[in-house]
Parts: structure tokens; C-alpha cells; sequence
């Protein structure tokens, strides 16, 4: 769509907006004024547009035509949000330069935006320093004492906190300086129970159902470190098994409870589970979902089964299998729970790829990969006490323990919703009535992934509900435009490729607050790129790597290109990463990880497989997988083996993959020498959608290793030239 530059908007582009004819006069006078003072095409213009002009009442298409109207001659990465001193020095990091900036970067530090970036690099190059700072900024004790990096050639990765005892369960239960019993660390509401007050538990509770269940767990009697697995909703029980399981000294196996039980049966077998929490049955969307039916399916060990309402089971117990209610009245007297202090390399959690390339790769976190997800939460998002964490997830994917560690490491509250995050019933448990009598969850912090907005901005289900009580935030609409907190709110993303507009959309719900993009894996515990409050965001973009991480864009021989030049390639990692795996319980870390790979400064990098690009401004912008994948909705569809078929509205067990496209096709004629099936990101970003035609080719452009460059396959297309260029 072409758009006008601002200053040849008149009142009637304005009125043709649908906006009335009296409002319309007043709106271009205002925009007149905003470009006399400050040009027709700056970030600051657009700034006092979005802040000054723009709301959630007016049409979406006119936020759109000021938009690009402003930035139609400004270039690339046209930021949409700008950072203000006041606001940056009041969050986490903003206060640690603040006091240590100094300290931290000598001569170099200005001040703590444009020091920011520098600050970012000391991350990397003095990990003691800046881990160790990190670690008394959010409290974190050890059981002994650690120095932070041992680096070893049997570990290219590093050895982090060689030596030391912790448990991070256990640091999610102490008290601190920061909390008290009495402070609210979980609420939640089911639903179908939308009008009712939400349910709430404190640290004291808490520490009480954990200490109940890790006790209960000790009576059992398995072996000392047995993987016991989880495959339930995320719900106020699964975050208290969950800790239970690793206050004890056990390892949690995580299963999304969307699994087939053939996909249930793969994991548990190659975790070795000898137990597994369930529930009967669950609800979401409206329909009914007969968990325990699968876990049956899938041969599980014992099972201990929580029942969806009241006592009761939808089917009968096998033998051998535990009710929650038999299971927990083992414990006849609780006690507080001795948490079983491990080192920092024993495991935590086995998670699991999505297996689109094979058997799933399970991926165990230690007892540092906790302190990785919480430092994220602390540094990017800004998460402390008083903040209401809510991110629609399961324990089955790698947030479900973020969320965990990420609030409760870091003093702050999660928000669970029992329920599909899609409905009004989640908007309504995010709002806060202010009023005495408010019954809803106050969240201030909501990160969902682009889907779900997606959904949100087609139904509009949140409106009429009031989210103006979020601080940093993910917001589809809100009601009510005034800010309460001195902190600039914001949106957060992750999951899967954000579009320009629907973000666009989403930031006008909330008087233009900033998109945290923030992208990372189940091998990282975290993020390796991400957005920063300190910084300007642009739409669909990331600002920064993440604290401690440092990135490479290699060219077509793998080798590293300059650092901070623009260019296009491969995504490579500096290999010193805290918190990232060491090993896989299904195959060589190295051989998945390292080798092969491009050495840096003496260091081999380590293996993403992203195809990045870093722009002439500076931001990064993600372009699917480097190999022979496609990543449709989300869902990565590999040319190895199977994956999963994605619709709008859930991942079905129907399995396609890119190398069944192309057998077919391969098949059709004897003229065929081969295909090239592809996915490419509709206009202005997003998930990739399977290319739907064909187009003749006298070969496919490959690399000097005879692999397909899919990715110039998609560039090509994307950018409309295939009739000329193919």
C-alpha cells in the first residue's frame, strides 16, 4: 500500500479513515504542529504522533497511514519506540550502570544509554565480573564457594560455576531482603470460572505444597536423582511438582500435554522417567482433552493422577497407578523439605526439541540454566518484586521453567491461566478493576507469542476488558489510556517471526509502548538476542544480543563475517555462553554443536542455524533456518524426516515434511530432476507460509558443499523477482 509523506496528509486522507469530520480538522492541525516542530520524517516526530496523537479508539488505519507516512523517506529501521533517561534509569539495569557503570567500563562510560552497548560487551569479555554483579543484584546465594568460568579444552562451552552446590528450587522458596511469607507468588483462575474471584497462594503456602510434595515424593522410595516426568497443564499443581521434583535432587522430564502418546512414549524412554504426573482429564477452548487416557496409551511407569474435579476419575486407575490424593496422604505431617544441594553441571530438567529433524533432542538443563532464565527476566524484561508475570506456555516447552525461575528467582508473582489464552475469559483474568473490590489478576507483565496476538486482533475478544494495570506488557487493547506506573511499558515476543503490522496494531492498543523481541532455544535457557529498554526498537527487529552472548553472522563457507557491518548469513554463537547446554542425552553435543564450525579469537563458535541479518542501523532481523527446513506458523518442517501440520488453531498429529513435497513432485514426471519445496514470510513479516506454485528452474543454486541454498530460493520470491531471476 502507498502512503502519502506526512506533511501531504490533509483532513480529507484523515476523514477518509473514518474519522468524523470535526475531529478530523482537529487531528491535522495537531499533526501540523508536531511537523513544524520537529520535521516531517524523524523518530521524534513519530514519537509525539504515537504519544500526543494517536489512541486505541481511532481506526488502526489511521495509525497506519501516520506511520508510514512519517518514516516513508527515513530509510531502514525506523524506530517506533524511543527510550526517555527518567524511565531507563529506573529499571534493573538502568540502576546497576547507574551505580557501577563506572566502575564497569572506566573512561568509556557516558552514560547508561549510550553505554549500553559497551556495557553489553564487557558482558562477554569479563563474565566473572559481570555474572558475579549479576548474581548480588538479584540475590542469588550458593551453597559454597565458586568462581564463575573455568575454561578447558574438554569443554568448549566453559565450566560455569565449577565447584559449587546450589539448588534452584530452593532459591525460589528462601526468603530474602526483598519478600516475605505473606507476599503473593502464584494466582490463577480455571476456565469457565471467569466471574468468580481469582485464587491466590503466598510463599508460605507455597513452600508448604512444595515441602508436602518433595516429602511425598522421598516416600516413593526411587532412586536418589530419578527423572520423573510432568505432563500436565501449566497449572498452580505442575508448578509445585515441579519444584518439588527439583528441591528433592530428582529431574524433571518435560512433556507439552498436547503429545500424541506416541510422541509421550519417545520421551519418556529416552529420559528413563520412573514416574509421571498427569491429570485426568483437561479443559481448553471448550472441549475436553483425556490426558491420563494418553499417558495409558503410552505405557507410562507408575503414574500419579490428579483429578480434574473433585475425586473422581473419568476412567479407572491401572494398577499400580496413584491417585494424587493416595499420593499426598502418605505425608502425615509436613515439614520443611532439607532441599538437596547439587553441583552446578548435575541435572535439573530434560526438555526436548520439537523433533521435526528425528527422534527429539533431549536437552538437560543444570542447576545453572535456571540462573540463565532468571538473569533474561532481570536484564531484558525487567522483572522484580511487584511485577504479576503471566506467559501463556506449558512445562512441556522451554518457558514453562523460564516463566518459573523467571518470577519467582527474580521475587515477582506468575499469573496462570487454566484455560485456552485465546477467549475473553484470559483477557478478563489479565484486567484489573480499579476498585476496591477488583477480583482479576493485576498482571503487569504479558508475553505471548505472535499467534496469539494474531488471534487477539482478529476476534478483538479483549475489548471491553481494562489492562492498563501492565507494565511491561503485551496488550491487544486498552480501554483506558493513561499509564500508572513511572516505567515505560512494553510488549514481549517470542516463539516465532513477528509482523510489522499486527505489532504495529498491538502498540497502538497501549499508546505506542515498545516490542522486547526475544529469541533464543531450549539449548540456551534463554535468549541469545533480544531488545532493551535503553535502546530505541524498531518493529519486528532485535536491538541487542542478549547480556553474556556474543554473535556471529557467517558467509557462504562458513566463515565469520565482520562484526558490526551489515550483512546476511548463518547465525554462529561465541561458545561461552552461561547456562547453555554441555550435553545431549541422545547424541554428540559436539558433533550437533561445534563441529565443523569456524574458530573465533582461538575459540571454536557454536552451531545455531539461523539465517540472520544484521542491518546498516545496527538491529538484527530473523530469516527462518539455514538448513533444509521450513518454519510454517511457528512449526519447523524439516527436509530430514517428519513434523507436525499447522492450522490456525492447533498442531495436529497429521506428520508432513519437506521431504514428502518433494518426493511427490519428484514423481510427477519424468522431466522433474528434483524439487525444492519452500516456505517463505508473507508481506511485513511473520511465520513463513509453504510456497503454493510451482516455478521451472534449469537447477537450484547450491552451496560449495552441493547443499540447496533454499534461503536464496526464498529470497527471491520474497522479493518478486523469480520471473526474471529464475
Amino acid at each position: 500500500m502507498s502512503h502519502k509523506t506526512l506533511d501531504c496528509i490533509t483532513v480529507s486522507d484523515i476523514e477518509a479513515q473514518g474519522i468524523p469530520s470535526e475531529t478530523a480538522e482537529k487531528t491535522h492541525q495537531k499533526l501540523a504542529q508536531i511537523i513544524r516542530n520537529h520535521g516531517s520524517s524523524s523518530p521524534q516526530t513519530w514519537q509525539c504522533i504515537s504519544k500526543q496523537l494517536l489512541n486505541p479508539d481511532l481506526p488502526f488505519s489511521l495509525h497506519q497511514m501516520l506511520y508510514y507516512g512519517c518514516y516513508k523517506d527515513f530509510g531502514p529501521d525506523p524506530p517506533a519506540w524511543l527510550p526517555d533517561l527518567e524511565s531507563a534509569r529506573l529499571t534493573n539495569i538502568g540502576q546497576l550502570l547507574e551505580r557501577r557503570g563506572k566502575e564497569f567500563l572506566g573512561p568509556r562510560y557516558k552514560d547508561l544509554m549510550s553505554s549500553f552497548s559497551e556495557f553489553q560487551e564487557f558482558s562477554v569479555s569479563k563474565p566473572e565480573v559481570y555474572w558475579n554483579s549479576i548474581f548480588e543484584e538479584m540475590g542469588i546465594l550458593f551453597a559454597t564457594p565458586h568462581c564463575i568460568l573455568r575454561e578447558t579444552s574438554s569443554y568448549p562451552g566453559g565450566q560455569w560455576l565449577p565447584g559449587c552446590l546450589l539448588n534452584p528450587a530452593k532459591s525460589c522458596l528462601t526468603l530474602n531482603a526483598r519478600r516475605n511469607l505473606d507476599d503473593i507468588v502464584i494466582v490463577w483462575r480455571d476456565e469457565g470460572e471467569d466471574d468468580m474471584p481469582i485464587e491466590k497462594m503466598t510463599l508460605q503456602e507455597l513452600r508448604t505444597e512444595v515441602w508436602s510434595v518433595a516429602h511425598a515424593l522421598s516416600a516413593l522410595g526411587l532412586p536418589s536423582g530419578s527423572a520423573i516426568a510432568i505432563d500436565m497443564p501449566m497449572n498452580v499443581n505442575s508448578v509445585v511438582i515441579y519444584l518439588a521434583i527439583v528441591l528433592s535432587g530428582n529431574i524433571v522430564v518435560s512433556i507439552a500435554d498436547s503429545f500424541a502418546p506416541t510422541e509421550i512414549a519417545t520421551r519418556l524412554r529416552i529420559a528413563k522417567a520412573k514416574a509421571i504426573f498427569t491429570q485426568d482429564t483437561i479443559f481448553r477452548g471448550g472441549k475436553s482433552i483425556p490426558l491420563y487416557r494418553r499417558v495409558i496409551d503410552a505405557q507410562s511407569p507408575v503414574a500419579i493422577v490428579i483429578p480434574t474435579r473433585g475425586t473422581d476419575f473419568s476412567v479407572k486407575l491401572r494398577s499400580g497407578d496413584i491417585s494424587w490424593h493416595d499420593f499426598r496422604g502418605t505425608v502425615k505431617k509436613i515439614e520443611e523439605y532439607k532441599a538437596v544441594d547439587q553441583p552446578t553441571e548435575a541435572f535439573t530438567n530434560i526438555l526436548f526439541s520439537s523433533g521435526t529433524t528425528g527422534e527429539p533432542k533431549a536437552i538437560p538443563w543444570t542447576h545453572a540454566t535456571p540462573l540463565k532464565a532468571a538473569a533474561d527476566a532481570w536484564c531484558h524484561m525487567d522483572i522484580r518484586k511487584g511485577d504479576v508475570v503471566a506467559w501463556p506456555t506449558n512445562l512441556g516447552w522451554m518457558m514453562g521453567p523460564w516463566l518459573v525461575y523467571a518470577s519467582l528467582l527474580n521475587n515477582a508473582s506468575i499469573a496462570l491461566y487454566n484455560g485456552s489464552p485465546l477467549g475473553s475469559g484470559f483477557a478478563k483474568f489479565v484486567q484489573f478493576i480499579l476498585s476496591v473490590s477488583a477480583q482479576d489478576a493485576k498482571v503487569t507483565m504479558l508475553g505471548v507469542v505472535p499467534s496469539i496476538v494474531r488471534a487477539w486482533k482478529s476476534t478483538n475478544c479483549p475489548s471491553g476488558y481494562d489492562w492498563s494495570a501492565i507494565r511491561y506488557q503485551i496488550i491487544p487493547e486498552l480501554d483506558l489510556v493513561f499509564d500508572f506506573s513511572p516505567l515505560a511499558s512494553c510488549f514481549g515476543s517470542t516463539g516465532e517471526a513477528s509482523n510489522v503490522d499486527e505489532y504495529l496494531w498491538l502498540m497502538g492498543r497501549a499508546c505506542y509502548k515498545p516490542v522486547i523481541e526475544y529469541c533464543g532455544g531450549t539449548e540456551i535457557g534463554g535468549g541469545f538476542i533480544t531488545g532493551s529498554f535503553l535502546q530505541p526498537q524498531v518493529l519486528a527487529a532485535f536491538s541487542t544480543p542478549a547480556m553474556g552472548c556474543r554473535l556471529f553472522i557467517l558467509d557462504n563457507n562458513g566463515a565469520a563475517l565482520p562484526q558490526n557491518k551489515p550483512c546476511f548469513g548463518e547465525l554462529a554463537l561465541w561458545p561461552l555462553m552461561f547456562g547453555a547446554s554441555q550435553t545431549l542425552l541422545n547424541g554428540d553435543h559436539y558433533k550437533v554443536y561445534f563441529e565443523g564450525m569456524p574458530t573465533w579469537n582461538g575459540k571454536v563458535l557454536r552451531r545455531h542455524g539461523d539465517v540472520f541479518e544484521r542491518t546498516s542501523s545496527g538491529y538484527y532481523r530473523a530469516h527462518g533456518r539455514a538448513d533444509d527446513t521450513m518454519n510454517l506458523g511457528g512449526i519447523k518442517v524439516s527436509k530430514a524426516l517428519t513434523a507436525y501440520c499447522y492450522t490456525t488453531k492447533q498442531v495436529e498429529d497429521n506428520v508432513v515434511s519437506s521431504v514428502e513435497i518433494e518426493r511427490i513432485c519428484n514423481g510427477v514426471h519424468s522431466s522433474i530432476l528434483e524439487t525444492a519445496a519452500i516456505g517463505v514470510p508473507p508481506s511485513g513479516g511473520g511465520p513463513e507460509q509453504l510456497v503454493s506454485r510451482v516455478v521451472s528452474l534449469p537447477s537450484l543454486p547450491r552451496t560449495a558443499t552441493n547443499k540447496v541454498m533454499r534461503r536464496v530460493l526464498r529470497q527471491q520470491l520474497a522479493e518478486g523477482d523469480s520471473a526474471s531471476k529464475l
